[in-house]
């Protein structure tokens, strides 16, 4: 929903060395039902990309290769991210526990963008707040923590 035609994408996992630069052609206007290897339904958009590096990166990929295709939906800089292990859920919010002086406390966030590992912090953190990183369901709010490394 969120890919256009001319974003950059980077083609992985095709056999070679390096990743391949790309950028989207076109998105085809409709979709399809494929059932995967697990029996699980999903619904898929065909993605045409063009190549931006020179044909001597790309030469050895053939037709019907198998290959990951990282497109860049959002791109932003100076920007204040946490760990998306160290989210959860409270109620219909997102909160983390914040470390001060060996003290967790529960912190409401609000963010926006994410990806597999981070997300974009907009409100309830400052750069250099220490958070706990995959908080047992055990943790509550006020209890003394120990930091590891």
């Amino acid at each position: 929903m969120r890919v256009e035609p001319g974003a950059p994408a980077r083609i992985e996992s095709w056999g070679g060395d390096v990743g391949l630069a790309a950028r989207v052609k076109r998105i085809e206007p409709t979709g399809f039902t494929k059932v995967s290897a697990l029996g699980i339904e999903e619904q898929r958009v065909k993605t045409v990309l063009d190549f931006s590096d020179p044909p001597e990166r790309w030469r050895r990929l053939g037709h019907g290769y198998r290959i990951v295709a990282r497109i860049t939906v959002w791109r932003g800089e100076d920007l204040l991210l946490v760990a998306l292990g160290a989210l959860f859920r409270q109620g219909e919010n997102w909160a983390v526990f914040v470390l001060e002086d060996g003290v967790a406390g529960i912190r409401t966030v609000e963010i926006a963008e994410k990806d597999r590992r981070f997300a974009r912090v907009t409100a309830g953190l400052r750069e250099g707040d220490q958070v706990v990183l995959h908080p047992s369901d055990r943790l509550r709010d006020g209890m003394a923590v120990a930091r590891r490394d």
